[in-house]
């Protein structure tokens, strides 16, 4: 069952403002009532849109230097009651909570403040309570709340909406809940990872966003994942996807070739080398590196630790190759 469920309410607070005009927009034009904090309040207002501020919904101002601004009945009920459960129904109609159907809000930049060397004051004003709050709580309503914690879901969001005539159905919800609690959990790991620098428990945490799927796995029929940034490690110039057995042997090249200083050659098969020459010219160690092994070269992993010229890539290009690294 779809369970399709129209939204009227939207809570948006977010500290990066870029893309989301289009999907305010949008939302202001399907008659949905827009709730707002802060900078973002300011800047749906310069939209010339209708918003309420949270603080008015609330009764409270934002305290505390900003620490608590959401963190109220008022929103977190709003956001927690169940549509289907009359007490939660009955409860909400006697505060006068109303009913937030979507949620859009993003976290204080903690990893970027560590990276650019932030002291630690900054450091820990950039932990967010109330955003990680509002995240967990609509990811876990997900039955009745749409979750947005990325701005790279809102054109998505912003095409559903237009298909749907404003609503989702539970699938599309609980898909955006299943980001939501990615974003929540990998925060959460680089806070604790920054803790953890002194004096740090026996606890091992990754968390590791980037990701690129390979070619294939050890097998044909079998799939892999490289997690971490693989363009950082090297430039690739041309050629097919890489798979699992191409990085395995590049790893065991790259340790290889790194033990030589002059021109080498060598030539790894299944992290084995099958061939390897040191000699003045880069033409003749790949000659003599490919006439230890022959036949077992046909489709290796070739890596030299100089240049490789024209008349060196003319012999090169007479065998069947996975991967050159020079």
């Amino acid at each position: 069952m779809s369970q399709p469920i129209k939204i009227k309410n939207a809570l948006i607070s977010v500290y990066y403002k870029d893309g989301l005009e289009p999907l305010v927009k949008l939302l202001a034009a399907q008659g949905v009532q827009l709730f707002s904090t802060g900078g973002t309040e300011q800047f749906i207002k310069d939209l010339n849109l209708p918003v309420t501020a949270v603080e008015d919904l609330t009764g409270y101002p934002s305290i505390l230097g900003g620490r608590v601004k959401t963190l109220h009945p008022k929103v977190f009920g709003g956001i927690l009651n169940r549509r289907a459960l009359a007490g939660d129904q009955e409860q909400i109609a006697e505060y006068e909570i109303p009913e937030i159907d979507l949620v859009i809000v993003d976290l204080y930049p903690f990893e970027e403040t560590v990276k650019a060397g932030g002291t630690p004051e900054e450091i820990i004003e950039k932990i967010d309570i109330g955003g990680i709050s509002l995240i967990r709580a609509a990811a876990k309503n997900f039955n009745d709340v749409v979750i947005i914690a990325s701005k790279n879901d809102y054109p998505t969001l912003q095409a559903q909406l237009e298909e749907q005539n404003g609503e989702t159905t539970l699938a599309q919800r609980k898909a955006y809940a299943k980001k939501a609690f990615h974003t929540s959990s990998h925060y959460d790991t680089a806070i604790f990872s920054y803790f953890n620098e002194e004096e740090p428990l026996d606890i091992f945490k990754q968390s590791v966003a980037d990701a690129k799927t390979l070619r294939y796995g050890e097998n044909p029929h079998q799939g892999a994942v490289f997690y971490g940034d693989l363009d950082a490690m090297f430039t690739k110039l041309n050629g097919k996807e890489l798979s699992y057995n191409n990085l395995v042997d590049v790893d065991a090249a790259v340790a290889l070739i790194d033990e030589f200083e002059d021109p080498t050659f060598a030539i790894l098969k299944h992290t084995n080398a099958c061939g390897i020459a040191s000699r003045p010219t880069v033409k003749q160690a790949w000659m003599d590196a490919l006439a230890c092994d022959p036949v077992s070269a046909f489709g290796g992993v070739l890596i030299t630790n100089v240049e490789v010229d024209l008349a060196t890539a003319e012999e090169i290009n007479n065998l069947f190759f996975e991967v050159l690294i020079a």
